[in-house]
């Protein structure tokens, strides 16, 4: 196999995207933007692996009381009449997640404008992957808990997000020579996954909507809007209306975590940001949505999703039996055998339909396999499966325990799968030595995104 795999990149050493290639290997400044994200998002994933360790040995040691206290404390209050009296646990993933899905949604709206998926057929892949990857779970849920009764159904949702911050640490510790293909199609994956978990949360996670206050949340977003299309970046006039936004949303009964994903959308792409009210050279001009990301990110990695993952995976298990029991439980079953089963099979399922409908082949550089240990890794669901967890049954409710048992099971289970598989791959792909990881000329970028002259 590595034969053929070196002889595909002599073969094909330009790169070029062929038409009818699945994971084709995208332009320069889209890799390199991809692998600064995904260095990134290493950290942070570092972070909330650190902060849901410590939840979880505070919660199952004799201070276990006081993470319980903390978590649900509550603060704040109803100035002219809003329900913002919370707890610490409810704050962090109605308030810190908004911060989050801000950053999803600067990723998503740059990545189908001026990134690699503004072209149709690339991006077609990681949509139906995407799609694949969340009605297979679902469904493997719904047929574990089918005779369960008492609205167990409600979790349906659970196991269909993939933790993007989760997956790329793991992926950064056990993969350096994986095509960059594979991970781009993971990042967008992942981005595409957390926009469709933000619209099921909208859909069927929303009961009582307060029209008033949702009308009213459009003024704010409205100015927010205008403010960023026409280039103001003046933080202390920005973040107010972020935050009016967030309050009225957060009132109007849809889960608050929406605002973070239409502010995104305001901002526009291709203007330019400046430095300090001036025009910055072109040769260093990013957009306005890459330049918010850049600074929003470090303060969602670093802070808000370490946060809620601290004040969300603390689960008592009650030592082995407590955990044996929990996982005998159809709802945690259902949980990790979506996230360990679906993910991956509705994802390379998918792929390879897509491959059969549209007559496109694999790209030379790569095998199935490959693809089946990227599906495995999506398969870590953290972050929003709690969050939907807690909207499914209750933060604190028995059931919402059950959810915490059977993410941290399942998404450790697909973390270690996936890493016995991608790492055998890995070996392989660093003897072979592909020439994007080692050939670059005088202009920086490597040969093989640029096409040869003739």
């Amino acid at each position: 196999m590595d034969d053929n795999l070196r002889q595909a990149v002599t073969d094909n050493p330009d790169g070029r995207r062929n038409r009818g290639t699945l994971f084709s290997r995208g332009s320069w400044a889209e890799t390199s933007r991809i692998t600064e994200v995904l260095r990134k998002e290493t950290v942070g994933g570092v972070i909330l692996l650190v902060a849901a360790g410590a939840a979880l040995i505070w919660a199952n040691s004799p201070w276990a009381p006081g993470y319980f206290a903390l978590r649900d404390l509550e603060i704040g209050g109803e100035p002219f009449g809003l329900h913002l009296n919370l707890t610490l646990g409810a704050w962090a993933a109605d308030g810190l997640l908004a911060i989050f899905f801000l950053v999803v949604g600067l990723e998503l709206k740059r990545e189908f404008v001026a990134g690699d998926l503004r072209d149709p057929s690339r991006a077609a892949l990681p949509i139906a992957a995407a799609v694949g990857g969340m009605v297979f779970p679902a469904l493997i849920f719904v047929l574990v808990n089918l005779n369960t009764g008492d609205g167990a159904l409600r979790g349906w949702a659970i196991p269909t997000a993939t933790d993007i911050a989760f997956a790329v640490a793991v992926l950064a510790v056990i993969s350096t020579h994986l095509p960059s293909a594979l991970r781009t199609f993971l990042l967008t994956l992942a981005v595409v996954d957390d926009l469709l978990a933000i619209t099921v949360i909208a859909i069927f996670y929303t009961e009582d909507i307060n029209i008033v206050a949702l009308a009213l949340a459009l003024i704010p977003l409205a100015l927010f809007t205008l403010c960023v299309q026409r280039g103001v970046q003046h933080w202390w006039l920005l973040i107010p209306l972020a935050v009016a936004t967030w309050v009225l949303v957060h009132e109007s009964g849809v889960h608050a975590t929406v605002a973070g994903v239409l502010l995104g959308f305001a901002v526009p792409v291709r203007r330019s940001a400046t430095r300090h009210g001036a025009e910055v050279p072109k040769p260093h001009r990013v957009g306005m949505a890459e330049h918010f990301e850049h600074r929003v990110r470090p303060v969602s990695a670093g802070l808000a999703i370490p946060v809620f993952a601290f004040f969300a995976a603390g689960v008592s298990l009650g030592g082995l039996s407590g955990l044996t029991n929990a996982l005998s439980d159809p709802i945690a079953l259902g949980i990790v055998l979506g996230l360990v089963l679906g993910k991956p099979i509705g994802i390379l399922l998918t792929t390879r339909v897509m491959a059969s409908v549209t007559r496109a082949n694999l790209d030379s550089s790569l095998r199935w396999v490959d693809v089946l240990g990227m599906s495995m890794l999506a398969g870590i669901g953290f972050t929003v499966s709690l969050l939907i967890g807690d909207l499914a049954y209750g933060l604190g409710s028995d059931r919402d325990e059950l959810v915490k048992v059977g993410v941290l099971t399942g998404s450790l289970l697909a973390a270690l799968l996936a890493s016995v598989l991608l790492l055998s791959r890995n070996r392989v792909y660093r003897r072979i030595h592909l020439e994007e990881t080692t050939d670059a000329d005088r202009d920086g970028v490597p040969d093989v995104y640029q096409s040869r002259q003739d």
